[in-house]
Formats: C-alpha cells, sequence, structure tokens
C-alpha cells in the first residue's frame, strides 16, 4: 500500500493523539477517518478494508471493538427484514 502525508489543520492540543507511531493505532486512526463515509453509504465496508490494507472482516472486527455496528438498523427493521425474507422463503411468520 502506497502511502502519501497528508497535512490538516487541527487544534494544538489533539496534535500528540494524532502522531503515531504504533502500526495498529495508525490503522484506528485511518479506519475512524473512513468510518462516517461508511456510515453515510458514500463507500461500503469492504472499499474501506481495500483502502487500509485489510480484509473485510478485519475491519469489521476493529469497527466492533470500538463499539460501532455493522448492521446500523433498529430492532423493528431487523424484524420487518427477517418477515420479508421469511415470505419469500415460504415460511410462515
Amino acid at each position: 500500500m502506497t502511502m502519501t502525508k497528508v497535512e490538516i489543520d487541527v487544534p494544538e492540543e489533539i496534535v500528540p493523539y494524532t502522531v503515531l507511531k504504533d502500526q495498529e493505532a495508525q490503522i484506528t486512526r485511518n479506519a475512524m477517518l473512513l468510518y462516517p463515509y461508511i456510515k453515510n453509504g458514500v463507500m461500503s465496508h469492504g472499499k474501506a478494508a481495500e483502502m487500509l490494507g485489510l480484509r473485510k472482516a478485519e475491519l469489521i472486527t476493529l469497527y466492533g471493538k470500538l463499539g460501532l455496528p455493522y448492521f446500523d438498523e433498529t430492532e423493528e427493521e431487523f424484524e420487518e427484514d427477517l418477515a420479508v425474507l421469511k415470505k419469500f422463503r415460504g415460511e410462515t411468520i
């Protein structure tokens, strides 16, 4: 993976948290930069994982450890989806 340096303006107090030498911490930081784009549907988990040099499952696991869900739907929405699936499969609800 080719890396590029990017210059951004941040409050001075944030600087110590942005300069990370540990590779795992860098991956986590970069994954967090991408998460809003995943959440807003601009990119998929798969594309973000590819950009980070990870497998999709590794990225999903990382987000899970950070408390960020892979599935972003309410229990009611899940139940509705399940009912539709059962209907298509010919199962009784």
